[in-house]
């Protein structure tokens, strides 16, 4: 019986190693973050194939890399809360999720928001352009000014504020939604 859960488990790795290596990576800050995710998911698939078996293996997979993803940039949760979504002084259509996200206790609900805010973020991420994308990650979650940002990429200081404008833009449409429910509720 163990030689045929550990066949399951080389199996499920052949098929889902590098599209799973793949989704971790566009959504961490370096490969070797990427990797130890990884390895972590594959840790954690080993350790419950033993105990019970997996219906839908790849969505398992998938969920089980977002939440350890979540959890790595969880302590960089104070940071990512501090996201410009709240618009300038006379933008009144601005999302404040610090007020939602940084309460003092944490309940089964207050995770739940997070963890759904977290969710929310990274598809509304992907739905950018890469250089959106990647100027607002860099300069959001990496705290990397952007004078670096433009020695990196060789792009001037005006476009690339240009770039997270309108992601940021897009962000908050796309989270509107979000805050609006969690408000309601």
């Amino acid at each position: 019986m163990p030689e045929e859960k550990n066949n399951h488990i080389i199996q499920t790795i052949k098929a889902y190693g590098k599209g799973l290596l793949g989704f971790i990576r566009r959504r961490v800050k370096t490969d070797a973050d990427a990797e130890d995710i990884l390895q972590d998911v594959w840790y954690q698939l080993s350790s419950v194939v033993n105990a019970q078996p997996i219906e839908q293996t790849g969505a398992w997979l998938y969920k089980v890399a977002t939440n350890k993803i979540i959890d790595k940039n969880r302590k960089k949760t104070e940071e990512l809360y501090d996201i410009n979504l709240s618009g300038g002084e006379d933008d009144e259509e601005g999302i404040d999720f610090r007020a939602i996200l940084l309460t003092e206790g944490t309940t089964p609900e207050t995770e739940y928001i997070r963890n759904l805010f977290w969710e929310q973020l990274f598809l509304a991420l992907d739905e950018l352009p890469e250089e959106q994308r990647q100027v607002f990650i860099w300069q959001e979650l990496d705290n990397i000014p952007f004078n670096e940002i433009a020695e990196r990429t060789g792009e001037k200081i005006q476009t690339l504020v240009s770039r997270k404008r309108y992601a940021v833009l897009h962000l908050r449409k796309r989270l509107k939604q979000l805050y609006e429910e969690i408000i309601e509720d």
